[in-house]
């Protein structure tokens, strides 16, 4: 594993984003996994692992997260901010195709990016995120982020992580563990804190969420190969919108992830052979 940075321009200013590197840094054949919403790109280490005598795997932490610098005007977290982003990685690759696996937030813009024409994504994974987010995934988003406390000592950061990543289905102690290591950082006045800036929760705050957020004009426009994953209690990607994704736009190939909530964490090798056998199967 390598890490590095790149040099990224918002509204206000410069900002970098952090990514690790896995596998040859010359094989021409790259896959990009970007996270979720709170999450890093250290989330795909497992994965990453697996897939690295196949790809180049480049995992970034989304502006805000991670090792990433924060945005000084906390409006600026948004789609267009983290696809401005992601494309100057995709040059800092100097490939002219990719492959992408998304988790939910880094699905979404996945799904943009891949339905522009000229799309440098030519194989898509979908991880628990499709043209529909229900106003009541939202919702539930909304009422936890930014709103973790200092903890007092590394137990409690993995008891809270535990709590609030349970959707994510059954992972080892070590899981967890590595999970929570990788989620907290030290406190400036002791203790641990969330390793994201508290301001994205503010987006989510700024108006009441209604409706679902509907993306099917998005979704219609890919071309390129896709495959739809669904955790099998997934609150965000509902069985008729998993259904309809197999229908519509690129007609992406289904799998449901038994146990599982939002999101699949693609840790164990169950998980990670139903990305590497879609990948692989061009």
């Amino acid at each position: 594993m390598r890490e590095a940075t790149v040099r990224c321009a918002n509204p206000q200013g410069l900002h970098r984003i952090a990514y690790t590197e896995w596998g040859d840094p010359h094989n021409p054949d790259v896959l990009v996994c970007v996270h979720g919403l709170t999450r890093n790109g250290r989330d795909f280490d497992d994965l990453a692992e697996a897939l690295s005598s196949d790809y180049r795997v480049i995992c970034p932490d989304v502006v805000g997260r991670g090792r990433s610098e924060w945005l000084p005007a906390k409006s600026a977290y948004g789609l267009p901010q983290y696809v401005s982003d992601m494309m100057v990685l995709l040059a800092r690759s100097r490939v002219e195709s990719v492959h992408w696996l998304g988790t939910s937030m880094g699905g979404l813009i996945g799904m943009l990016i891949a339905s522009q024409p000229d799309s440098p994504i030519t194989r898509l994974v979908l991880n628990d995120v499709g043209p529909v987010i229900t106003a009541a995934s939202l919702r539930r988003i909304g009422d936890y982020v930014g709103r973790a406390p200092v903890f007092p000592d590394f137990a409690a950061a993995e008891t809270y992580i535990r709590a609030v990543s349970a959707p994510f289905g059954p992972l080892t102690d070590e899981q967890w563990r590595r999970m929570t290591q990788t989620s907290v950082r030290a406190g400036a006045g002791g203790g641990f804190e969330m390793r994201y800036d508290p301001g994205i929760g503010d987006v989510f705050r700024s108006a009441p969420v209604l409706n679902d957020v509907d993306l099917w004009p998005i979704y219609d426009a890919i071309r390129c190969p896709t495959l739809a994953l669904r955790g099998e209690s997934s609150d965000l990607l509902t069985p008729e919108t998993h259904r309809e994704m197999g229908r519509r736009g690129p007609q992406a190939k289904l799998m449901e992830v038994p146990g599982v909530g939002h999101a699949p964490m693609l840790m164990d090798s169950a998980q990670i052979a139903l990305v590497r056998d879609f990948l692989l199967s061009a």
